[in-house]
């Protein structure tokens, strides 16, 4: 089999597109802030800023699924990073506010092509009893990019200056761009049928897979402004300790994605998924007992690694589901699993910071916890034994 028509090749682009994507994304961290200012932007036009990545995102995914179904993978994954490259260009040469929010918007739209139509294809090209591994090395390799983002951002800003980073961005989308163009996808299905998205989320499988990646996505996603927060305040931790327990609480997830995936494709995606629902619920009220940065780096890794246990899973297990109704509309499974996942990233930081305000740390993992347990039990009853 040639190059253009191999497996192992559209799985590497598509783990170089999600690795450029998570790039893509952190590496605004440094850098946007400092440049909005600049431009005259009040912290909560800064926050609008960030949050308009997600409102395309959202507005993206299901539709793009349901396109990638019709049209195919190929010319999606080019668009998508054709349209990261556009957005990177447009940041790098940004001199007004609105150009900014034009740029992020069209970076939201670009990730929710690039995940939905990238695991879709691994979905067309692997079968159940090689999704797992084959996911969870993406998903590994996609981590790696959120944690070297920030650092590359820093790095190229001082460097070269605001336009560096994000041109450098913009010439790494256009040659995976080009490599997609180039790759002769082979043809696995010879019909792949489209359906509506209202049809596949009456499947109970589906929906409570979506509901098990809101909950996990909610979860990691709230604790990312009041875990800082907790550690500055209660334990008189500085910026650069805290940056050290999330970036190895990073480390320890993107090492444990592949194991999960493997794991999945020997004992089922849903048993494994389920388990890492539990242990998030279980682990998460000891969070309030850190007592240090060991500690903290050791309550910290738990739950991060749990959440990793529910997506790898996760991901191969709505493969599965949708392949059970007898149709192979990947593009519209994995649309809905992206949007699920965006929601819980909007809907956690939100929820979390107003119960921080309200209860105070320890209570809110207190609760959160037991909620995340009971959610998980309903969804086990939901999904019934197989899987």
């Amino acid at each position: 089999m040639s190059w253009r028509r191999s497996r192992v090749v559209a799985v590497a682009l598509v783990t170089a597109a999600t690795f450029i994507d998570l790039v893509a994304y952190s590496i605004a961290v440094p850098v946007l802030p400092d440049l909005s200012l600049r431009l005259g932007a009040s912290p909560t036009v800064i926050g609008l800023l960030f949050a308009s990545f997600g409102v395309t995102v959202l507005g993206v995914s299901l539709p793009m699924g349901v396109m990638s179904d019709r049209i195919g993978r190929k010319l999606p994954m080019v668009a998508g990073m054709a349209a990261l490259a556009a957005s990177s260009f447009l940041l790098a040469h940004a001199d007004r506010l609105p150009w900014l929010f034009a740029a992020r918007l069209v970076q939201g739209a670009a990730d929710a092509v690039t995940w939905v139509v990238g695991f879709a294809l691994i979905a067309d090209l692997y079968g159940p009893e090689e999704r797992g591994r084959v996911m969870g090395l993406v998903m590994s390799g996609a981590n790696f990019g959120f944690m070297i983002g920030p650092a590359l951002g820093g790095w190229l800003y001082e460097a070269g200056g605001i336009s560096l980073p994000f041109m450098t961005l913009a010439a790494g989308a256009v040659l995976l761009g080009l490599g997609f163009l180039w790759l002769r996808l082979p043809e696995t299905h010879s019909v792949r049928e489209t359906v509506s998205t209202r049809d596949i989320l009456r499947v109970p499988a589906v929906a409570s897979c979506a509901l098990a990646v809101v909950v996990a996505g909610g979860t990691i996603s709230m604790l990312e402004p009041v875990l800082p927060l907790f550690l500055a305040t209660e334990l008189q931790m500085g910026p650069a300790r805290i940056g050290l327990v999330f970036g190895i609480a990073a480390v320890a997830s993107t090492v444990m994605h592949p194991v999960f995936g493997q794991l999945a494709d020997r004992w089922g995606g849903r048993r494994l998924m389920l388990m890492g629902l539990f242990a998030i619920g279980s682990v998460l009220p000891f969070l309030s007992f850190s007592r240090g940065f060991g500690s903290a780096v050791a309550l910290y890794v738990a739950p991060a690694v749990s959440v990793s246990l529910v997506v790898t899973p996760s991901l191969a297990f709505m493969a599965k589901a949708i392949s059970a109704t007898g149709v192979q509309s990947f593009g519209v499974a994995y649309g809905i699993y992206n949007f699920a996942w965006a929601l819980g990233l909007l809907a956690g930081p939100a929820a979390g910071g107003f119960l921080y305000e309200r209860l105070g740390f320890a209570r809110l993992t207190a609760l959160w916890g037991p909620a995340v347990i009971v959610m998980t039990a309903l969804l086990a009853r939901r999904m019934g034994s197989r899987g």
